[in-house]
């Protein structure tokens, strides 16, 4: 498989462990230094995509804002079983608007 093409799915283990099956490599964590430790890792090691969970996402907004301004690896937040916290479509959000220049929702 092509390095822009690995996919990683990086969160608490009962967030991320059903990504298992559809093929994707998923990473457990636990605590800020193992979250952070990984993300760096995952990004180091030739994933294309990063999805994590909203909560690991507040938890590693530094190391996410090392890689804003590349093209790999994109790194998605998503809910996790907590639920929906907004900051994944709001990362998204500001991004499209970085990329257009505008507020695509509001104009």
């Amino acid at each position: 498989m092509d390095s822009e093409n690995k996919i990683a799915v990086l969160g608490d283990y009962d967030s991320i462990y059903g990504f298992a099956s559809l093929g994707l490599s998923i990473f457990p964590v636990e605590g800020e230094e193992e979250a952070v430790k990984t993300l760096r890792n995952l990004a180091n090691s030739g994933y294309g995509i990063i999805y994590i969970t909203e909560e690991m996402g507040v938890i590693c907004s530094k190391q996410i804002a090392k890689y804003n301004d590349v093209m790999t690896p994109a790194i998605i937040q998503i809910p996790g079983v907590k639920g929906n916290t907004g900051d994944g479509i709001m990362a998204v959000r500001r991004s499209v608007e970085k990329a257009v220049g505008s507020d695509i929702l509001f104009g």
